[in-house]
């Protein structure tokens, strides 16, 4: 993704945002903390699939789906760093490392989801432009209920309280559209995308159901795939949701687009590594190549510049984000229940 720095006009507030930024250093790659953590992540990916062969046909293998769950799930921020280029400034090495992080390693397509995820930074909680808020299931706004139709339609008068249940089943709907998106000519590199696709769910299911029984095959499925998606969900639900729609009659400047749309979660170093740094979405929306572990450092920059310039910049704790987006999804449904 283009630094947007260099896509915004000399003398602009974010212009004079970005110039504190890079003179804080804080855009420098960090290629030391990138091969650590790169080497910590394959090692407990390899360390959790020989604990799942060591343990063998055995119940405890579903303390070893919620294990692998979490692996997979810090994959998954390993594949959006790469995605970014906050680990290479040049295409070439992330994508290779980009399709071994998520074609090989946890069944993601990395083309598909670069794609789609680049669309939801150019135009974050856009109705129109941005994915993320596209009214498949779950709808956003009362415009998207009012116009509801199906299952969207179903669901969206409970949506709030079908929300974390449905998260079960985003780790599976995201490899059914990794795979849909192979069937589009367009789609770059589609030979080698579906061969790692396809080498990963084959030697997935072959390793699971030659090591248990059938019934506990398809438990150990359904728990690391359900809680799988339920860590992604619940690391991207707080940084948007609830936060201001756009639609075509708003016109903002790149600062503000990013900022107002967008919320951080507050709660130490724990959290921090547990979200991958994408609790600092605020700054990461404004700096996308930034390092993540540069985020945190940014947060009082950008907060301050904010302040001063009159910006509303969300934070607030991480069962407040929650609170805040589910009541939000609420008060969208309420038309549907009347």
């Amino acid at each position: 993704m283009a630094d947007p720095a260099a896509l915004e006009t000399r003398g602009s507030d974010f212009a004079r945002l970005a110039t504190k930024i890079q003179d804080a250093g804080l855009l420098d790659r960090r290629p030391v903390y990138y091969m650590i953590r790169l080497s910590l992540a394959a090692l407990a990916y390899a360390g959790s699939w020989a604990l799942f062969v060591w343990v063998g046909d055995s119940w405890w293998q579903l303390l070893v789906a919620a294990l692998l769950a979490v692996v997979f799930t810090q994959f998954g921020f390993m594949a959006h760093d790469l995605g970014h280029r906050q680990v290479f400034r040049r295409r070439g090495p992330s994508d290779i490392a980009g399709l071994i992080a998520g074609n090989a390693a946890i069944g993601l397509g990395w083309g598909w989801w670069n794609t789609k995820h680049n669309r939801h930074h150019a135009n974050p909680n856009h109705e129109d432009h941005d994915p993320d808020v596209s009214p498949a299931v779950i709808v956003w706004s009362t415009d998207q209920a009012a116009r509801s139709t199906g299952l969207p339609r179903f669901v969206a008068r409970r949506q709030a309280f079908l929300f974390f249940p449905l998260l079960t089943l985003e780790a599976w709907h995201l490899h059914v559209a990794s795979f849909k998106a192979l069937l589009k000519p367009s789609t770059k590199r589609r030979p080698l995308e579906a061969a790692l696709l396809v080498g990963h769910f084959a030697v997935y299911f072959a390793v699971v159901f030659a090591t248990l029984s059938p019934g506990k095959a398809l438990a150990f499925l359904a728990l690391h795939q359900g809680l799988f998606g339920l860590y992604l969900g619940c690391t991207f639900a707080p940084n948007h949701k609830g936060m201001p729609l756009l639609t075509s009659a708003d016109q903002l400047d790149y600062l503000r687009k990013q900022v107002l749309t967008a919320r951080n979660v507050t709660g130490g170093l724990l959290l921090d590594v547990a979200f991958g740094q994408l609790n600092y979405q605020i700054e990461h929306h404004l700096f996308p190549s930034m390092p993540a572990p540069n985020l945190r450092h940014a947060q009082p920059i950008v907060r301050a510049y904010c302040e001063q310039e009159g910006i509303d910049y969300a934070e607030c704790g991480l069962l407040s984000s929650y609170g805040q987006a589910l009541r939000h999804l609420h008060e969208v449904g309420a038309p549907l229940r009347t």
